[in-house]
């Protein structure tokens, strides 16, 4: 009904007209329907035509102003609310919607995880970073989490593996772009699936489950589970032990004025924890992200000791 575009003179969706045809379907036909509302107008417009349900967009989520209006708007209602993720990767924007929506005494709010704006270039118009919707299942994890592979995918050859990957984290549901004609599509052709395809897709997803009553298998798994624990504190315990002796470099180069980045040394430190890592085991890239981090805390550990 309305699309909100990054600039004019695109289409910006039907606009209310297109109300009816939703209700049509949902007299006619007998199911829920659903539609973006970016303002608390939308969602009076919305009640009038017995649509009790829509979501609120990326741009929309990033603007806390226009979340609390239509929050308001909405206020101790039965309406369903589905929360897109905002563009740019932050999940305490994308909490603070969510939040806004249940102190309004909305019960039924739900998240939808549709990929975050690239800054570098890459096959998906959005990149998942699925770190970040796992992060918030494990903060409201009675807060049920659909993926969009559509928005994640920017084109439907890659679709079915995003749809997969979304099903093997345990998300809730998918929501998935169709059109009889794509060809003809007003916007976002080369993501919609044909009803066919759709139907094709959704018959080659594996449905796996979260439990099991298999004993042998809880139980390996139980044991398995408790040996990565031991791993995970003996990590804990040796960055702390790195930390320590991050900050001493920190107090011994302060007195004689010595800047926390060396960059030969750092050099040195990726060369060789790259070289020394088993490849067969863990990434190149997923290694070289940690050092980055620890690095990071580093610099600024020291940064702090000279009192930067």
């Amino acid at each position: 009904m309305w699309k909100p575009r990054t600039r004019p003179g695109s289409f910006e969706g039907v606009g209310e007209k297109g109300l009816k045809w939703l209700q049509f379907v949902q007299q006619e036909i007998g199911i829920n329907v659903i539609t973006e509302a970016g303002c608390a107008n939308h969602v009076e417009k919305l009640s009038k035509h017995d649509i009790n349900s829509f979501w609120i967009g990326a741009r929309t989520v990033a603007n806390p102003f226009s979340v609390q209006e239509i929050a308001k708007a909405v206020k101790n209602t039965d309406v369903n609310v589905f929360i897109k993720n905002p563009i740019h990767p932050d999940i305490e924007l994308w909490i603070g919607a969510i939040e806004r929506f249940l102190n309004a005494g909305i019960k039924n709010v739900y998240a939808v995880h549709r990929g975050f704006y690239p800054y570098e270039k890459t096959h998906l118009r959005n990149v998942p970073r699925w770190e970040i919707p796992i992060e918030l299942a494990r903060r409201f994890p009675d807060i049920k989490i659909i993926c969009d592979p559509s928005h994640i995918a920017g084109d439907t050859k890659y679709i079915a593996e995003i749809s997969q990957r979304a099903i093997d984290l345990n998300m809730c549901g998918l929501m998935i772009e169709s059109h009889h004609k794509p060809e003809n599509a007003l916007s976002d052709k080369k993501q919609q699936l044909k009803p066919e395809e759709l139907k094709s897709l959704l018959s080659s997803l594996n449905f796996r489950t979260a439990k099991t009553s298999d004993d042998s298998y809880k139980t390996k798994l139980e044991n398995l589970r408790e040996k990565i624990d031991v791993i995970d504190y003996q990590l804990i315990d040796m960055l702390e032990h790195r930390f320590k002796l991050v900050d001493e470099i920190g107090e011994l180069k302060k007195p004689h004025n010595i800047t926390s980045l060396q960059l030969d040394r750092w050099k040195s430190i990726v060369e060789s924890r790259l070289d020394y890592a088993n490849t067969d085991n863990i990434s190149r890239d997923f290694l070289l992200k940690i050092l980055q981090m620890i690095h990071k805390e580093s610099i600024q550990r020291q940064n702090d000791i000279f009192g930067d």
